[in-house]
Parts: structure tokens; C-alpha cells; sequence
């Protein structure tokens, strides 16, 4: 019996994904790094000409360091969810990859880790556009890849679990509308969520957008120790339990 995860597999999906990366890498590195640039600006330069400061930064620098958070949920969750069910329903992709020596935990893992490779890089994107603004570099800065990547696998994971649980392509409206897009609001990007009421207060600290959103913003300007620690921990298990999930429930997919 073959043992699981094996590097001839996961290498071989991955070689897969880069060269067909390679066809496309344009469209997706506009829409992955313009859109969350285009938020930073926005609220950056709108709002920040209303609000200098905000818990104790400038607000450019503020919401600088969020959007690394938007940018990783962007490229990751987004590219999972509509990617792994266009391959599996209409290009019939993962029949073939499945012919060879494949099994659904060696493909999901390998879609997921290169998926959230992209993130990794297109998450510092807006980072970088708040270094051009004024945000000063710091040589925390350089951890924010790891932790965008971190953030980006569990993402990718959550999409292609939501992909498995589809029944049609349609259906990813509902997951966008109920649960991305207030997950994305009551991040802390935009605002600190202090000033949230309790119970908004409590879905914040179990959002792993949040904390993703804290880690980054500590690392650019000094880390917190235990805390961030806490805000890893969270982003490691959120990663570890989407991806066991999306394991499973691809295997069940795929089966039927």
C-alpha cells in the first residue's frame, strides 16, 4: 500500500500548476495585488484625510498592514474555491491527475501549497505600496511572507473544501455574501475592532482574517510576544483543520 503524501506526487501537481501558471499569471496578478492596492488607496488617502490616527498609528500605516490580510484572502480563497470546481466539473482535470500515481490528500495538499505560495507573495503587495506612502521598513517586515502564506493555505484549503461541498458553481455566491465578505469587514483592516460591540467583539477574535491581520501588523511594527504566538497558533490550526476537512470531503467527492 502506497504511504501518503508522497514528494513524486505532490512535486509532479505542483509542476503542473506552475507551467500552467504560466499561461494566465497576468490576469492573476492584476486581479490578486490591484484590488487590495486599490482598497489601501481608498481608505488610505479618503479616509486617512479624516482620520490621522488610529489605535496609536497613522492611518496609512494602519490600514497598509491590514490589506496584507485582504490581499492573502484574494488570491487564495477566491482562486480555491472557482479553480478546483471548474478542474473537477467542466475540465474534468482531476480524472486525469487522479489516472496517475495521485491520491485527493497528495492533490489538495499540493493545490493548496502552491496556492498559498502566490498568496505568500501577492499578500506583501500592498505592504510594499505603504512603504512607497511613507510606511517606514522595519526587518519584521521580512516574516510577513511566511504568515501571508500560513494564512493563504488555510484559505486555499477553505476554498477547495468549499468546492467540494458545491453542488454547483452558483452556490459560491452565498459563501461569498454570508461569510467572506463579513469575515473580510470585521477583520481590523479598515477599523479597529474595540470599538465593535461584544458579541461583533467575539466573532472578530474567531475570525482567522483577524488575526492574520494582527500578526502582520506586529510584525511590521514590533512583535507582542505570547500574543502573537496566540495569533500564529490560531492560523496553524485553522490551516490544519480546513485542510484535513478538505482532504476528506474532496476524497467524498471524488468517490461519488
Amino acid at each position: 500500500m502506497r504511504g501518503r503524501l508522497q514528494r513524486a506526487a505532490l512535486t509532479g501537481v505542483l509542476v503542473r500548476e506552475v507551467m500552467n501558471f504560466s499561461s494566465y499569471w497576468r490576469a492573476t496578478t492584476f486581479s490578486s495585488t490591484v484590488e487590495p492596492t486599490v482598497y489601501l488607496l481608498a481608505f488610505g488617502f479618503g479616509f486617512g484625510s479624516l482620520v490621522s490616527e488610529v489605535g496609536g498609528y497613522d492611518y496609512v500605516e494602519f490600514v497598509g498592514t491590514g490589506t496584507v490580510a485582504t490581499a492573502v484572502l484574494f488570491s487564495s480563497a477566491f482562486p480555491a474555491m472557482f479553480g478546483t470546481f471548474v478542474k473537477r466539473e467542466f475540465q474534468r482535470t482531476y480524472d486525469a491527475i487522479l489516472a496517475a500515481p495521485v491520491d485527493a490528500e497528495e492533490l489538495v495538499t499540493a493545490e493548496a501549497v502552491w496556492i498559498a505560495a502566490r498568496a505568500g507573495t501577492y499578500g506583501c503587495v500592498p505592504m510594499l505600496v505603504a512603504v512607497v506612502f511613507g510606511l517606514d521598513p522595519s526587518f519584521g517586515m521580512l516574516v510577513v511572507p511566511f504568515v501571508a502564506a500560513v494564512a493563504g493555505f488555510g484559505w486555499a484549503c477553505f476554498g477547495i473544501l468549499v468546492a467540494a461541498l458545491a453542488k454547483a458553481i452558483e452556490n459560491f455566491n452565498y459563501v461569498v455574501s454570508a461569510v467572506l465578505t463579513p469575515l473580510f469587514l470585521v477583520a481590523g483592516t479598515f477599523f479597529p475592532i474595540d470599538e465593535l460591540p461584544e458579541w461583533a467583539r467575539v466573532l472578530a477574535n474567531v475570525n482567522p482574517l483577524h488575526h492574520c491581520v494582527e500578526l502582520v501588523r506586529h510584525c511590521v511594527f514590533g512583535f507582542e510576544g505570547w500574543e502573537d504566538l496566540a495569533h500564529a497558533g490560531v492560523l496553524l490550526l485553522f490551516a490544519f483543520g480546513v485542510w484535513r476537512l478538505a482532504v476528506v470531503k474532496t476524497e467524498q467527492r471524488l468517490v461519488v
